[in-house]
């Protein structure tokens, strides 16, 4: 489970993260992440799993498996970090160990894309 400090509720806050963050897709995730200077330190995230991925059944056992698959990223994360994590619809078919590794291979892109922009800024 994944503690109640980590979590994203505010609709204002997954649209920040997705308009100005970056983005890493694997296969059956999108993984939007940025930097948020407001709120407290511990990194925060959200997930988005659409009627696409398949009926409320498959939805939910999506958003469970990757809510058991983050809670182990959290350290990975920067501090004052936002994350939205969306599945795509190939998720309803993939396994927990597939869903584990392209979200932690999504959160590892979309870290290393946030230094590198970090990085260019003057």
């Amino acid at each position: 489970m994944l503690p109640a400090a980590h979590r994203l509720r505010r609709s204002v806050d997954f649209e920040r993260a997705v308009r100005r963050g970056v983005r890493a897709g694997r296969s059956t995730v999108v993984v939007h992440l940025a930097e948020d200077s407001q709120g407290d330190g511990a990194p925060q995230v959200g997930f988005v799993v659409s009627k696409a991925v398949g009926n409320a059944v498959h939805r939910n056992l999506v958003k469970r498996r990757l809510r058991a698959a983050t809670a182990p990223q959290l350290e990975r994360l920067p501090a004052h970090s936002r994350a939205v994590v969306r599945a795509l619809p190939g998720s309803a078919d993939a396994t927990y160990a597939e869903l584990s590794r392209d979200l932690v291979r999504g959160l590892e892109r979309a870290v290393a894309r946030l230094r590198e922009r970090e990085n260019v800024r003057p």
